[in-house]
């Protein structure tokens, strides 16, 4: 076998229907459009989410609420997870790129450190931001808060 003489397998090769051929071919005479209307003519391109005249679903659908486009949307790490992390790894401080190397954020994440869990550890811990709570269980452990 080399490159000179492959094939496609059987079958899985198949000529397109051809419309307009006459009626024979069983796509001839209104060649697949249907009778009359907008999308019988030739230029014809219909609006995204046009339904014919019919409300179009993304006006039919009710719309709640407000989203800010300019919220900052931050990545949650606990107390206990960061406990859990230091009798692991034997840690001493943690930072941006710690939490990435074990998985818990990615590269364009905004951390802020939460307050579920206690923390026994004296950790020099440094994120983007911190609950008062968290803060202050860190503080209390003996260890030191760095904003990025």
């Amino acid at each position: 076998m080399n490159l000179s003489n492959l094939k496609p397998a059987e079958g899985s090769i198949k000529n397109r229907k051809r419309i307009g051929r006459g009626t024979g071919s069983g796509r001839g005479g209104t060649s697949t459009r249907g009778h009359k209307g907008a999308g019988s003519r030739s230029g014809y391109s219909s609006k995204v989410g046009f339904e014919g005249g019919q409300m179009p679903l993304q006006r039919r659908v009710p719309k709640v609420g407000f989203k800010n486009a300019n919220r900052v949307e931050y990545v949650g790490v606990n107390l206990d997870v960061l406990q859990s992390l230091v009798e692991k790894f034997n840690l001493s401080t943690v930072d941006f790129e710690t939490l990435k190397t074990h998985g818990l954020v990615s590269k364009n994440d905004i951390v802020k450190i939460l307050g579920r869990g206690e923390l026994k550890a004296k950790l020099e811990v440094k994120a983007h931001a911190f609950t008062a709570t968290a803060q202050k269980a860190i503080e209390a452990a003996g260890g030191s808060v760095v904003k990025l």
